[in-house]
């Protein structure tokens, strides 16, 4: 099978229960049946960040390979990286079902999962199985429900996953986990990033926020960032707000928004935050991305790196391809012969939209 008929079965999936579907797809990932593209990419899609050398900018967010069981299949549908969690310490099951939702008017889709995972002993095996691989891998790490203590818990997910990454994402920014997003606060940042400055041999450490955040909420957590030696933020997660005219009757369901409403919000966000950082982080952007026009302007708003999630869900693996392509010929148009001379290019322009 090759991935535009992966892609070609998708109305079938959507036939399902969108969790279901997710667990299918999961499954027909893990055994190769959504193929392969062995495509070489177009070196003008080469960027080198974060300590590694990325084929092409475009990765699979965290949250729909939680538990790394995937990822052989999924480094094989041409990504050029992949995030993988979030995980945390001890197994959960996450909040009551239903919990997907997908808002196909939208294009769009609402969860309220909350971190549903196997837990870090499961997670770790999964990893270890892909010491040998072929494009950068992210960890996600993230905190239970009950019982954590996130001075104690980010730390020591950061000591047993780090040596197995390319680089881990601090998750502070899903909205459904109770507490979670008061951790974006400046001093309560500032305490988990100095705790997790002491462990010996990590990688790049990256923090993932929320889209939601006051214009003083982001200046202060990108100075904290900064100053406590972050190598990037992922901008960003699910949205707690219901931008005007959506159309599904699932547009009310509590949770995080993802998706084609996203696109406007994650980008203003994303120019914000390169405008304070001012090159001392390294941007990852996601939300809304689903062609290669819309990963060109998340590059322009400030990302060094693109990440794809509820736009791979409704298109598939021939996705990928299609924005690689498509991105190329945004940088040709533009007579630009590298990403890395067009990021941030229109962040100003970004940052006042909306």
């Amino acid at each position: 099978m090759t991935p535009a008929i992966a892609s070609a079965l998708l109305p079938l999936m959507r036939l399902l229960d969108p969790e279901r579907a997710h667990n299918l797809a999961l499954t027909g990932l893990r055994l190769g049946l959504a193929g392969a593209d062995r495509s070489a990419d177009d070196p003008s899609l080469s960027i080198a960040v974060l300590g590694r050398t990325f084929r092409n900018p475009i990765g699979l967010a965290a949250g729909f390979d939680k538990n790394a069981v995937a990822v052989a299949g999924l480094m094989n549908l041409g990504f050029g990286f992949v995030e993988t969690g979030t995980v945390t310490p001890l197994p959960q099951a996450g909040n009551p079902r239903p919990r997907m939702f997908r808002l196909t008017e939208d294009r769009a889709a609402i969860n309220r999962m909350g971190f549903n995972n196997g837990g870090l002993d499961v997670y770790r095996r999964n990893l270890l199985a892909m010491a040998d691989r072929a494009i950068p891998l992210g960890a996600n790490v993230g905190i239970n429900k009950e019982g954590a203590d996130p001075l104690r818990d980010y730390p020591a997910l950061i000591a047993a996953v780090g040596p197995l990454a390319d680089y881990v994402t601090i998750n502070i920014s899903s909205p459904n986990t109770p507490g979670l997003r008061d951790l974006q606060g400046e001093a309560q940042l500032r305490a988990i990033l100095r705790a997790v400055a002491p462990v010996p041999n990590k990688p790049p450490i990256l923090v993932k926020i929320a889209p939601d955040l006051s214009d003083e909420g982001l200046a202060g957590l990108v100075e904290t960032c900064a100053d406590e030696g972050v190598q990037g933020l992922i901008v960003g997660n699910t949205t707690l707000s219901r931008p005007a005219g959506l159309r599904s009757p699932f547009a009310k369901e509590t949770g995080g928004l993802s998706g084609a409403p996203l696109f406007d919000l994650s980008n203003r966000v994303l120019a914000r935050a390169f405008l304070l950082a001012r090159g001392r982080l390294v941007l990852i952007g996601a939300g809304g991305v689903s062609s290669g026009k819309d990963a060109w302007a998340k590059i322009r708003a400030g990302a060094s790196l693109v990440q794809l999630y509820t736009g791979f869900a409704y298109y598939g693996p021939a996705l990928i391809g299609r924005i690689k392509t498509e991105l190329t010929q945004e940088l040709r148009a533009a007579g630009v012969s590298n990403i890395g001379e067009a990021i941030g290019g229109d962040a100003l322009h970004f940052s006042e939209r909306g």
